[in-house]
């Protein structure tokens, strides 16, 4: 238990932790909403002014955390001197709860704080690709796919595949899905990169240990107010026949959708939908999120923006290697990062990783010799 001087300390360094913060940036950008909210005709542009007031039921958010944590620490601080001065035990059992609760509330309100950028807050869209490796990549990138399945349906988001590869004997050769919710795109941008996993291949009748790669790339979904300029002549749009499992549920219309486009090379496909337009839609939404992506890489490389340790995505510079066999560990190799129960971590236990890495990216301290292989 901190002494009464420590929580006065603490008490007395809110103003910091107002700058820390940006308490005084927020509450200036609520009012100037407030005022933009009552002027003629801002409903008009019903674009804008869901922008503008999603934007202002975030900062109001953080705002009032901000002060919950303040009112919580004055009342703990109060506590804490009337149970010491009465040599109440009770109460101090009352205040140790206080500060655990406080101090879980602190810790959200920092992650929040490393998600900074402009493009954090958006939904997350997750491409997975098998690499070269046949059945044993496309199994691997399969059980890429239900990890972050996983993982966004236990933070409550919403999870929606739109399109995926079979594999000609198991798993998948690419998949594409939306992740929708708070920081998405935030927190899933740690994992764009080079995954590798190694086990004893359930495919191999001698059970030999087998290498497989499979990459991730993950984009922000661009509102639709967002301008992206596409050239219609630099588009192939084919359509055919969407797979499917068979029986009645199988469909029997040329309603996927499959989108070219010729500049970037980019290519994205979608067969969620029955409706054809439905899934041109969705691909379209799908290339402008990946052709504003690579925008802003441009504009980091022009910046010299990007960090010295940060690695390529391409294959030979994995971010992260899943072992299971002879021994099982999952080690990230750009923060080192490691947990020994590889099983949750495939079930969707991201977090640590996720928060490992923004840690990083404030404080550049990557681990050194990140890209070492685990034997």
């Amino acid at each position: 238990m901190k002494s009464a001087s420590g929580w006065r300390r603490c008490a007395r360094s809110s103003i910091s932790y107002e700058t820390l913060f940006d308490l005084p940036v927020k509450t200036r950008r609520i009012e100037e909403l407030a005022d933009l909210s009552t002027q003629e005709g801002f409903w008009n542009d019903n674009r804008r002014a869901r922008t503008l007031t999603t934007e202002k039921t975030r900062l109001e958010d953080e705002v009032r955390e901000f002060h919950e944590l303040q009112t919580g620490l004055s009342d703990a601080e109060t506590l804490y001197e009337l149970a010491q001065s009465e040599n109440d035990e009770s109460s101090m059992r009352e205040v140790s709860a206080l500060i655990t609760s406080l101090a879980d509330q602190f810790e959200k309100v920092e992650f929040h704080k490393m998600l900074a950028e402009e493009q954090d807050p958006k939904n997350a869209i997750v491409t997975i690709n098998a690499g070269a490796g046949g059945t044993e990549s496309q199994d691997w990138a399969q059980m890429l796919l239900r990890m972050y399945q996983r993982w966004g349906q236990a933070k409550g988001f919403k999870v929606e595949l739109l399109d995926a590869q079979q594999g000609e004997e198991a798993g998948i050769k690419s998949a594409t899905l939306t992740i929708s919710g708070p920081y998405a795109y935030g927190l899933l941008k740690s994992e764009a990169g080079v995954h590798r996993l190694v086990r004893i291949s359930p495919f191999d009748s001698n059970a030999r240990r087998h290498t497989s790669f499979s990459s991730v790339f993950v984009s922000p979904e661009i509102d639709d107010d967002f301008e992206v300029v596409i050239n219609p002549a630099d588009l192939r749009i084919d359509v055919y026949r969407a797979g499917g499992k068979g029986g009645q549920g199988v469909n029997t219309t040329d309603s996927a959708v499959r989108i070219t486009h010729h500049p970037s090379g980019l290519v994205v496909t979608c067969q969620q939908e029955r409706s054809q337009i439905k899934n041109k839609d969705l691909a379209m939404k799908v290339l402008r999120s990946r052709l504003y992506e690579r925008h802003l890489e441009e504009e980091r490389k022009k910046q010299a923006a990007i960090e010295d340790s940060k690695m390529d995505i391409a294959w030979g510079s994995q971010i992260r290697s899943y072992v299971l066999h002879p021994y099982k560990m999952v080690k990230d190799h750009r923060t080192g990062f490691t947990m020994p129960v590889a099983d949750k971590v495939l079930d969707g236990d991201l977090d640590g990783y996720i928060k490992s890495f923004l840690t990083c990216r404030i404080t550049g301290e990557w681990a050194r010799g990140g890209g070492a292989d685990l034997e």
